[in-house]
């Protein structure tokens, strides 16, 4: 039977939408375009919405570097109600009251946690404490004592808060759990939360307003014009410095080797281009020395 299989190179910015998984989402992505290859860049709980960019072939080897992007969401949390989970999908395990909380009280909570902060990462996540992931460990009763982790919120703001239901903005750094994030600010405020919308609407260089639904993509596939919303890999690394480079060291480069540009700025990864060609990720050093980081030339 032949391989209906293809090789397919790009970004997916996708509207993931609730109540469904990444890694489904990313299945369904990845069927859609018969790609052989496919990776998401940084889960959304199925209670979370919104931005979930999908690399398929060769960008995903740009994947890892989104990971480490900031980035944005809109939260709603429910005041007054904490759950083993720490959002709407989990068991109510404590209530107390929230009546005295005024929007002032919560503008001083939020004022907390702006700029960096240290975070206790939730049981109910995906990091791993002697081999096994948290959550399954949570599912079996137990609670392992986390260290507190460094985090970033470089935004945070109220946008709406009544009858004890709580509306604001945050842009964070990697490894920010807003679960446990929308816990902390209630604890400051003087009560117990959960979260009970989570949309995401901006993750490194892409922005909601990029995102396609799968009803979207869905048509596209229908009239064989899936490939016409692809973004080229190298998007995802807007804002790198780029160095272009001639055919003789781009071949040195695809061949594993380290050359010399002419460049005076600082040392760091970069955007590679032989003309218009992206050819990957190289680390400049020092004296001008270009070599190769993550070359993408050929399919994997």
């Amino acid at each position: 039977m032949t391989d209906a299989r293809r090789h397919v190179d790009g970004v997916v910015l996708l509207d993931k939408p609730r109540g469904l998984t990444s890694n489904r989402a990313l299945q369904l992505v990845k069927q859609l375009f018969r790609a052989r290859k496919a990776g998401h860049t940084g889960s959304l709980d199925p209670l979370a919405s919104g931005l979930l960019p999908i690399c398929l072939g060769q960008a995903t080897k740009v994947s890892a570097y989104l990971l480490d992007a900031d980035k944005r969401y809109r939260v709603t949390a429910q005041l007054g109600v904490r759950t083993d989970t720490g959002d709407a999908d989990g068991k109510v395990v404590e209530s107390a009251p929230s009546d005295h909380v005024t929007p002032d009280r919560i503008e001083e909570a939020l004022a907390r946690f702006r700029g960096p902060i240290r975070q206790v990462p939730p049981m109910y996540s995906a990091l791993k404490h002697k081999g096994q992931r948290l959550y399954e460990l949570a599912r079996q009763g137990k609670e392992i004592e986390r260290e507190p982790r460094p985090i970033r919120i470089h935004r945070l703001e109220l946008e709406q808060y009544a009858h004890g239901v709580l509306v604001f903005d945050v842009e964070c750094s990697k490894g920010t759990y807003v679960r446990s994030l929308v816990e902390d600010i209630a604890v400051a405020a003087g009560t117990l939360a959960h979260v009970t919308a989570l949309r995401r609407l901006r993750a490194g260089p892409y922005c909601a307003e990029q995102m396609v639904t799968l009803e979207v993509l869905d048509a596209l596939a229908a009239r064989g014009a899936l490939d016409e919303i692809l973004l080229p890999a190298d998007s995802a690394l807007q804002g790198w410095p780029a160095v272009r480079v001639g055919a003789d060291r781009a071949d040195r480069l695809m061949q594993g080797c380290t050359v010399a540009v002419d460049e005076e700025r600082a040392g760091g990864l970069v955007r590679v281009y032989e003309e218009r060609q992206f050819l990957g990720i190289g680390e400049l050093g020092p004296g001008g020395r270009l070599a190769p980081k993550r070359l993408f030339r050929g399919h994997s």
